[in-house]
């Protein structure tokens, strides 16, 4: 994770607009920058949750959705979920589906929230990312 990774800058509906750092975003600038957030739930309606690694820069050691991430430039929406997906939990062949989008606010950056959920199924191998 670089301070200098380029991420997309967006309007409200989600049209890139241009790009800025993460550093840039996170620096309090409220750049509207895009993340992914998925759901993971198994068939019993139990959802998986990860806690924040202490290294990350925004929100260490909190508890946190199954999958997040930001979008990278150049990336869609759903080939940052699918990146995310695969590299935080080690899923793949997951058919996630939109639930819903909105604009988050914190006191350093502003983020346009895509949130998913997608149902695997008992034999799916879950395999965090000990960092």
């Amino acid at each position: 994770m670089s301070s200098e990774e380029l991420f997309p800058l967006v309007d409200e509906q989600g049209n890139v607009i241009g790009s800025a750092t993460r550093r840039e975003c996170h620096s309090g600038t409220m750049l509207l920058h895009p993340v992914v957030h998925l759901h993971v739930f198994n068939h019993a309606g139990e959802l998986y949750l990860q806690k924040r690694s202490m290294n990350k820069d925004i929100q260490p050691g909190r508890w946190d959705t199954s999958v997040g991430g930001h979008v990278d430039y150049g990336e869609s929406v759903e080939d940052a979920l699918r990146r995310e997906a695969s590299e935080e939990l080690g899923l793949h062949g997951i058919e996630p589906r939109l639930l819903y989008r909105y604009v988050f606010h914190s006191r350093v950056e502003r983020e346009l929230v895509n949130t998913f959920m997608a149902v695997v199924d008992d034999e799916t191998c879950i395999a965090p990312d000990p960092v």
